[in-house]
This record gives C-alpha cells, structure tokens and sequence, in this order.
C-alpha cells in the first residue's frame, strides 16, 4: 500500500509484473512513507514488539521492513535485530534511521520473502507487519518466516483486515488495488488464521487496532492507477455508504478507519 498500512515491500511476488508494481510503488514513496506518523508511532509499534514478548538475548527478524521502524523498536530489546526487503530505497530509509538512532546491533538484507537467505532455526522472532496484503502466495511467506524461527520461537504477523463479508471485501480490495497497484489482496481475520494453521502453527494470540488517515491527505498522498484521484475518492465514498469501511471525524476532516491484527503464535 502506499500509506494505509504497509511498512515496506514485500521482499517478493511470485510474479515479475507485480514484483515490478511493488518496487515502483515502494521507490516513490519511500521518503515520505517512512515519516507516515500512522504507521510508526512509538505506541502502534509495541503492539507488535510486546506480542513477540522479546528477551535481551534473541535474534529478531523483520521482512518487508520498509524504512525499518520494527528493527529499530526490537533494536533496545535484544540482542540482534535483521531487517530484509526487496526495495533498496526503503533500506536506506532504515539504514538512515539506525545512523540517526546510533544502532549498532542491525542488519539490513535486501532478499525475497518467500526463500529467505537464513537457515532454518536461526531467529527467536520473526515478524511481518503491514507487507501480507502485499503477497501473491502469503502462505508461502508464513512457511518461510516459520522454516526461519526456531522451535519455541515467537512468529508474528500484523496487517489490516478486509472484511469478513465476502461482497464488501471484494469492494475494498477493489479499491486497494486502485489506490495501491502492489496490493494483492486483504484477508479477513478468517483467512489470515487460516495460514497460520496451514504453515503447521498453533492458533495465534490476537491483538486488536485500528489505523486511521484523514481522507483527503491519504487521497493526495497515495499513487493511484493511472494517478486516477477522482476515482478513488468514489470508491472510498461507496465503500462508506456500504458500511465497508468504518468513518469517523477528527480535526480538519473525515478519517478512514482500517481494521487491524496483530498474531502472534508460537513454533512448536
């Protein structure tokens, strides 16, 4: 996605058109994505940190890190922490970070999600967070992010959920897909516990919040088919007088309100 929730690439497509879609959508954004303050604030961030219930000697990894806000986050919590994904704009975005936060306990990968360059066991936590909406074959990105942790280690998915009637998450995507051509698709809460089974992992302990953006500045910001505004803007309008998407007010105009999870299971 180019704002709502989306830390970075995917780090893979299972193909080379939408692999192509991907880079191009996470290159232009890359600046102005990583000072998203929807995304990267200090408290939606420990969500996900304290659901991997971290420890001072682990070896974390994020894939899809974007501007590498999540490595940052585990950075003063244990004792390494690895950042991989496809787009090397997004990595120097988190290299730049690490500088300015003086880390010297990162690392940044450039690689794929769905064979990443690790041996099996090698982490205590490995995460995910806004990048399986991004997925052609998500439960191949889970199989990888569980092959990679070690068993009794904590895997941990977070993403916006579309929702659970099939009509109006046929809508929203639809529109996901406008406002964002890298999207592959949201899945409902059912699905996404879904992959957690299929990948052989217990069921997830969920974490449940919420990501808002005020309407005309997510408009602006983001990079539609075509550059198509106006046809987003009515399919943000219809989804809302479906009741697909939430709305509420806040100071300057209408916000957005996009459903969101995180999962956190442990490996056998």
């Amino acid at each position: 996605m180019s704002n709502p929730p989306s830390t970075g690439s995917t780090g893979h497509s299972s193909s080379s058109e939408h692999e192509a879609l991907v880079r191009d959508q996470f290159s232009r954004q890359a600046e102005s994505f990583a000072r998203s303050p929807e995304l990267h604030d200090a408290a939606q961030l420990a969500l996900l940190v304290d659901a991997a219930r971290p420890q001072l000697g682990d070896v974390a990894l994020d894939i899809a890190c974007g501007p590498g806000t999540v490595v940052a986050a585990f950075a003063a919590r244990v004792r390494r922490a690895i950042g991989l994904d496809a787009t090397e704009a997004m990595l120097d975005q988190a290299r730049d970070l690490a500088r300015r936060q003086n880390l010297v306990n990162v690392e940044w990968h450039t690689g794929d999600a769905y064979r990443l360059p690790f041996t099996d066991g090698a982490f205590d936590i490995v995460t995910c967070r806004f990048a399986f909406h991004h997925f052609e074959a998500p439960d191949k990105a889970l199989a990888e992010m569980s092959r990679v942790c070690r068993s009794g280690g904590r895997v941990v998915v977070c993403d916006a959920v579309a929702p659970a009637d099939p009509a109006k998450a046929a809508a929203f995507n639809a529109m996901e897909r406008h406002r964002d051509p890298s999207t592959a698709a949201f899945q409902p809460l059912s699905a996404l516990l879904g992959l957690f089974a299929a990948a052989g992992l217990p069921s997830p302990a969920i974490v449940r919040f919420q990501v808002a953006y005020e309407r005309e500045r997510q408009i602006e910001k983001s990079f539609p088919a075509n550059g198509d505004r106006e046809t987003l803007r009515r399919m943000l309008d219809a989804l809302i007088a479906d009741d697909a998407m939430e709305m509420g007010t806040v100071a300057g105009g209408t916000k957005f309100i996009y459903p969101a999870v995180v999962l956190t299971a442990a490996k056998p």
